[in-house]
C-alpha cells in the first residue's frame, strides 16, 4: 500500500489541474507561454500520476482496468474480473 501522503498529494494535484484547466487551455490557444509559466507547477496535467485504485501503486499501472499488474493478477486469479481467464496452451 502506498503512503497516505502520496495519495493525498496526488489528489491535491488532480484538483489543481481541474481548477486551472480552462485558464491553461486559453493561454495555450493564445501561445502565452510566459503566462503558462506563471501558473503553479501542479496545474500541469503531466504532474498527476496514475495510481492503482486498490493498492496505490504507481508502477505497472494498467489504464484499461485502473489497477496495477499485481492487483490485476490477484483479482483475475480470484475471478473478480469478468472475461479474464488464465492462459493455458
Amino acid at each position: 500500500m502506498a503512503k497516505k501522503s502520496w495519495l493525498e498529494r496526488n489528489k491535491r494535484k488532480a484538483e489543481t489541474v481541474k481548477k486551472y484547466a480552462a485558464i491553461r487551455a486559453e493561454m495555450k490557444a493564445k501561445r502565452d507561454y510566459a503566462g503558462l509559466s506563471s501558473l503553479p507547477r501542479d496545474a500541469s496535467p503531466t504532474r498527476v500520476v496514475n495510481r492503482c485504485s486498490m493498492s496505490g501503486r504507481r508502477r505497472g499501472y494498467w489504464r484499461k482496468f485502473g489497477v496495477s499488474r499485481l492487483t490485476f493478477r490477484e483479482a483475475a486469479l480470484n475471478g473478480l474480473i469478468p472475461g479474464v481467464t488464465k492462459a493455458s496452451w
